[in-house]
């Protein structure tokens, strides 16, 4: 008789990008996924013969769950995105499955009560304040420094999120990112933006796991190219970091305080945070994983990719994972411009140079193109492996040097 196989539901928008790996995950550990969506038309057939939800019902969304699992009971409940740990923490509770508390969901994706959480317990993070769109905004600006950071309260990626120097270039911050949220099915989370000081200094993220509260950290990645705005397009990330150890202790243990103030207890984090006065400042802690393709910097430096290591954790799988021997790194090409893109040249000259593991053009010719901070996507990424973060983050510069990335103008029609 063969064994059963353990059952995952991931609880994931239909135009999540982390779909794939996670199906490309769950099969290569032998594990059943089902994915519950808002997807009957989708043309990804997991998402078509999946549990078709409404993410915006939280009700409906548990009622269908839970009469399914009563028939063939789950093992365990992941989300990929934001958007959709909460209701994933949600059904987990229900279903007597590890989980974070929904509360705590909800701190790790709202930056607003984020932050409150954070200064309640006394973690260095920035001064903010809530603002309200549909009131006078000058006035609830009054008092607060210059300059600051105007970002939405839920969006991810540095969509929105545009540093303003002085009271005009707020009050155009708060117009350009109001048209940005315009579409968000959360009408709190349309009228809201957090405004948030600026802190200056060196930017780094982090990736690890909760394992009943206690803190594992993964990797440190050094983001070098300074992120001071008006916009804040990530670019490379190289890792093992080349902070002084004591440096590296301290942001994982700032890290760990911030989950425990949230709440979280389990699972994937992925954490943004800036050194600043000899102390490292909570910019980001999303009960998460890392956007994009950059995961595969994991897979260097532990031999599975990072959605088998969440697959594995969720279930309580042993994985023996293999020490990091090489440093590695990536850089999700920046966008130069607004339109359609015509070509990328220069991707084989760019695969050629040394420590080069691979150019990924994630974006088609004659595909839309759109830069931060209404942006939501990379063009595409470059990754690299060798002896040191040095030789790594030269090779991804060179070869980023190469590329020619050819956009033409969009044209669109007005109202006549």
């Amino acid at each position: 008789m063969r064994p059963v196989k353990p059952r995952l539901l991931l609880v994931a928008p239909p135009d999540s990008y982390r779909i794939a790996a996670y199906l490309k995950a769950a099969q290569s550990l032998d594990v059943e996924l089902q994915i519950a969506s808002r997807g009957e038309h989708s043309l990804v057939n997991e998402i078509a013969a999946g549990v078709h939800i409404n993410l915006d019902d939280e009700q409906q969304a548990l009622d269908k769950i839970l009469r399914i699992a009563r028939e063939k009971p789950f093992q365990s409940i992941l989300a990929p995105d934001d958007y959709t740990v909460e209701l994933a923490a949600k059904i987990a509770q229900v279903l007597k499955l590890p989980h974070n508390p929904p509360a705590a969901a909800r701190f790790s994706r709202r930056k607003d009560l984020a932050r409150e959480q954070l200064h309640h317990h006394n973690i260095p993070a920035p001064r903010f304040r809530r603002i309200n769109l549909s009131e006078n905004l000058t006035a609830q600006i009054q008092d607060f420094p210059f300059p600051c950071v105007v970002k939405p309260v839920s969006l991810s990626g540095s969509r929105g999120v545009i540093r303003a120097n002085n009271h005009d270039e707020f009050i155009q911050a708060c117009a350009r990112i109001k048209n940005i949220v315009a579409p968000l099915r959360n009408e709190e989370e349309k009228t809201l933006l957090l405004v948030e000081q600026y802190i200056p200094g060196i930017e780094v993220a982090v990736e690890g796991f909760l394992n009943d509260g206690e803190f594992i950290p993964l990797a440190l990645f050094d983001k070098p190219d300074p992120l001071e705005g008006p916009y804040f397009e990530e670019t490379y990330y190289i890792t093992p970091s080349r902070l002084a150890l004591e440096q590296q202790r301290h942001i994982f243990q700032q890290v760990h305080a911030a989950c425990l103030a949230y709440g979280l207890r389990t699972g994937p984090v992925h954490a943004e945070l800036r050194l600043h006065n000899n102390q490292a400042w909570i910019i980001e802690v999303a009960a998460r994983t890392i956007g994009g393709e950059c995961a595969q910097l994991l897979k260097f430096g532990t031999g599975y990719s990072l959605e088998q290591l969440v697959i594995a954790h969720s279930l309580g799988l042993s994985l023996r994972m293999q020490p990091m021997e090489e440093a590695a790194g990536v850089l999700m090409i920046p966008t130069p411009k607004s339109g359609i893109l015509r070509r990328v040249e220069g991707v084989l000259a760019a695969q050629k140079i040394p420590l080069i593991e691979s150019v990924v053009i994630s974006v088609r010719e004659g595909y839309e193109l759109q830069t931060l901070p209404e942006g939501s996507s990379y063009l595409g990424f470059i990754f690299a492996r060798g002896p040191n973060p040095q030789e790594v983050e030269a090779a991804l510069r060179q070869a980023h040097g190469l590329l020619n990335i050819v956009v033409s103008p969009l044209w669109k029609l007005g109202a006549v």
